[in-house]
């Protein structure tokens, strides 16, 4: 049988792939049911207070909330993003062993509850009313989650799309964790100055700078690097480079 392609229809395929980088790929492309299950099996210990809440049908309608999301660039800065995200958001919901970097999405609210409402909520542990009330206008929802927090750890879709906004929205002087993984972050001279260089250890200073960064070793960080290891190991990719932010200024130093 024979058939033709018109020229239009070329062009379409030619335009998509200079926007993605691949031809039609999405999100579960790469993140299978199988691989967020081998990733992802303590969830669901009888030990985890998130028991049943991260489901992989979740994580794929939220990240289809955001087409760039694990889809730019070749094969392996999709593979390397998904890596660094789950290695991220593992740590911030680790509940297993030490040093075994098996045991993220344990849990969906934070252990110390005190203070205010907006304590960390979901995989990346969203904290502070103004992360809470911009990313309700991230993903649509207007102010729901300032006057409901809770939903972030109610409402398995909203949890997993706080947490790849958080990812893919670059805010004051930081850059996005997106941006960051692909490799199209090009660091300003301030950055320079902070020892800030692309990596893995750039997002840790994003997500928790001023508690982790320019401190020398800290046991955070060699977590959230062993998560990263591993998923890089599963999806085997390489890991890159600057891994870790010990010798980097955190971001609200300038």
């Amino acid at each position: 049988m024979e058939f033709s392609v018109s020229p239009v229809a070329l062009s379409c395929l030619f335009f998509l792939f200079l926007i993605t980088g691949t031809l039609a790929q999405n999100i579960g492309s790469i993140v299978t049911r199988d691989l967020f299950e081998q990733m992802l099996s303590f969830r669901n210990n009888d030990v985890c207070p998130g028991k049943g809440f991260y489901t992989y049908e979740a994580f794929i309608t939220g990240a289809n909330s955001f087409p760039a999301f694990g889809t730019t660039g070749d094969d392996t800065a999709r593979k390397k993003e998904v890596a660094a995200f789950f290695g991220q958001t593992s740590h911030e919901t680790n509940g297993g062993s030490a040093g075994t970097f098996t045991g993220g999405y344990c849990f969906v609210r934070e252990g110390n509850q005190m203070g205010s409402g907006f304590y960390g909520r979901g995989p990346i542990q969203l904290t502070g009313q103004s992360n809470y009330e911009r990313a309700g206008r991230g993903i649509g929802v207007g102010q729901d989650l300032v006057n409901n927090p809770d939903k972030v750890a109610t409402d398995p879709v909203i949890s997993f799309k706080t947490a790849i906004w958080f990812w893919m929205t670059a805010q004051d002087n930081k850059p996005s964790c997106h941006n960051v993984i692909i490799g199209r972050w090009t660091p300003s001279p301030a950055d320079t100055s902070a020892n800030r260089k692309p990596g893995y250890g750039v997002i840790t200073n994003i997500i928790n700078g001023g508690v982790e960064c320019g401190k020398g070793r800290k046991d955070e960080v060699e977590n959230r690097i062993g998560f990263y290891k591993r998923y890089c190991g599963m999806l085997n990719v390489p890991t890159g480079d600057n891994l870790d932010c010990y010798n980097q200024r955190n971001f609200s130093q300038g």
